[in-house]
């Protein structure tokens, strides 16, 4: 299938199995045939080209809604505008929303995201307040997204690519770090703030942070948070 429709396809989970399908005309039909001899075809309904934004819905995350441009706001939130596209975050994933929770519990100062995505956190933390705001990612991919979705939000985040884990880091306020429980654990050796919030793992770790005092930590569908604060 990867060979015949390298642009995508859609797997749906059965009683029986896996049904692979394929959006394509009557040549793909045809190709579908020869490479597994029996097909099953349907008329698509129109509209079926933007089916996939069912699965991206808004978040309401404390004073924060973060959504896609095709969803409505409420009036009483600070919106974050997140286009679904090559970097990873959208807002909904538990990771995400419980480091979004974090930022509202502390008190708003200068911020590092490291390994910023789509920008969420970093469009998040603008519109509550923080600043400046500088955003870092090793992906070329991701530091575009960042600097679309800032400019679609009206907010300033500097966004640039950086390797957190050999350049040295500004020295800020508050840092955030939605990445593994590894990449967690090395920022926390090296970062120069003041405040730092973890995620991107399971509740079952727990980040070793030496030189940091635990303040609070947050659990959503088996994910957690963890903020931390410069001890002495």
């Amino acid at each position: 299938m990867i060979d015949l429709f390298p642009s995508g396809f859609e797997e749906i989970e059965r009683d029986d199995g896996i049904e692979l399908v394929a959006y394509t005309n009557a040549s793909g039909e045809e190709r579908l045939w020869e490479a597994f001899g029996a097909t099953r075809g349907t008329e698509v309904q129109p509209g079926w080209e933007n089916g996939w934004r069912q699965f991206h819905r808004p978040v309401r995350v404390g004073a924060l809604w973060v959504g896609p441009p095709w969803a409505e706001p409420p009036a009483d939130a600070a919106t974050v505008v997140v286009d679904p596209g090559r970097a990873f975050g959208t807002g909904s994933h538990p990771t995400t929303r419980v480091c979004l929770e974090l930022l509202q519990e502390v008190s708003p100062g200068s911020l590092l995201d490291v390994g910023c995505g789509s920008g969420v956190l970093s469009i998040g933390a603008a519109q509550l307040g923080y600043g400046p705001v500088l955003a870092i990612d090793l992906e070329e991919a991701a530091v575009e997204a960042t600097r679309e979705n800032a400019a679609r939000n009206g907010v300033d985040v500097g966004a640039r690519r950086l390797d957190a884990f050999s350049s040295a880091l500004p020295p800020v306020d508050v840092a955030v770090a939605n990445i593994t429980l590894e990449a967690a654990e090395a920022v926390a050796a090296t970062v120069q703030a003041k405040r730092l919030i973890t995620s991107g793992y399971l509740e079952s770790d727990r980040p070793a942070a030496p030189g940091w005092r635990h303040v609070e930590r947050r659990v959503r569908d088996g994910w957690a948070a963890d903020s931390f604060e410069r001890a002495g």
